[in-house]
């Protein structure tokens, strides 16, 4: 029998090192040995006649290959990923991305909400695939401040405006400390970080860091801030999750869809004050009479028990059963 071969078809490669690479790479490491596995920019290429199921990360970024794959190989093993873009903007506008959805035999979200977000009649295709990283200890943290990090590439998606006007409110508050790691992918946005900087001196925009890095500055953090717009299911919520710090998060389904619907770390997207709220009440639990009733911790304990969903034999287990239904009959 023929060893099965998957390829997984990633919008973007090794040098963006951004969140469909890793999970691209990621997941061709998990599915080893029993699959062999290769990640590509785009579909047929050299290798693709021995091709058995094909892993399409993006309706509309991978349309081209995902439209190759069902001609070459008709209602057979095809499972296309989604990402937030695909879930909370593209399906409802782009053809392509529509003609993806139809073509999948098996449709992939990556929070367990994000079904919720596709036409009525695909949601029998749907699995949820939570994304995973190894455990880390949290690393010591200061009871004199409270240390928040925001980790997202300076986009209007990521909403860091947010961040901004929360740094400025809390100006005056020499306790709480801000750090921001991501690149300046709009340089209105790089601008208004050098700005906010200048202003606030709690606050400082650190840029792009490597990946190691900045899983040191979130085990290092009291919380991860998180005002993205829309998600798929961010790496960096999992990350900090597997680490011991609790997350602040916009109310949006991509983040509710990772923390749970009961979780207390929200706030509504866009509202600066209310982060703030939050943020002033996690430093005040580090002083408090019973520290184990305060906010920041009841955010440690609600992550913990969330902790194992992004396990890496969770996500192992999930990826061979979705492989496994798209085996013909």
């Amino acid at each position: 029998m023929r060893h099965p071969s998957v390829v997984i078809v990633s919008p973007a490669l090794a040098a963006a090192n951004n969140g469909n690479w890793r999970t691209a790479r990621r997941w061709q490491l998990l599915l080893a040995p029993e699959f062999r596995a290769r990640v590509v920019q785009a579909w047929p290429d050299a290798q693709a006649a021995s091709d058995t199921h094909m892993l399409a990360l993006h309706a509309r970024r991978s349309a081209a290959s995902i439209a190759a794959w069902a001609r070459s190989r008709p209602g057979r093993g095809l499972a296309v990923v989604l990402t937030g873009t695909d879930l909370y903007q593209d399906i409802g506008t782009d053809a392509q991305a529509q003609r993806s959805l139809d073509l999948a035999q098996r449709l992939v979200v990556l929070q367990e909400l994000g079904g919720q977000a596709l036409p009525a009649g695909l949601r029998d295709k749907a699995r949820v695939v939570f994304q995973s990283t190894p455990s880390r200890a949290a690393l010591p943290k200061s009871a004199r401040l409270l240390r928040a990090v925001m980790v997202g590439h300076l986009r209007p998606v990521k909403s860091p405006q947010t961040l901004f006007e929360a740094a400025l409110l809390l100006r005056e508050r020499k306790d709480i400390r801000i750090d921001h790691i991501g690149s300046a992918d709009d340089e209105a946005l790089a601008a208004q970080a050098r700005a906010t900087a200048l202003a606030c001196p709690q606050y400082r925009w650190l840029g792009a860091l490597p990946h190691g890095r900045t899983r040191q500055a979130i085990q290092r953090a009291h919380v991860l801030v998180h005002t993205s717009a829309l998600e798929g299911g961010a790496h960096v919520i999992m990350e900090a999750m597997r680490s011991g710090t609790p997350v602040l998060a916009s109310r949006v389904p991509g983040n509710v869809g990772m923390l749970g619907a009961d979780y207390e770390g929200y706030f509504p997207h866009g509202d600066a004050p209310a982060l703030v709220r939050l943020l002033e009440e996690c430093r005040v639990g580090q002083g408090a009479n019973d520290p184990a009733a305060s906010l920041l911790a009841r955010l440690g304990r609600q992550c913990a028990i969330r902790s194992p969903l992004f396990d890496p034999t969770t996500e192992r287990a999930a990826l061979i059963q979705l492989l496994h239904e798209l085996d013909p009959p």
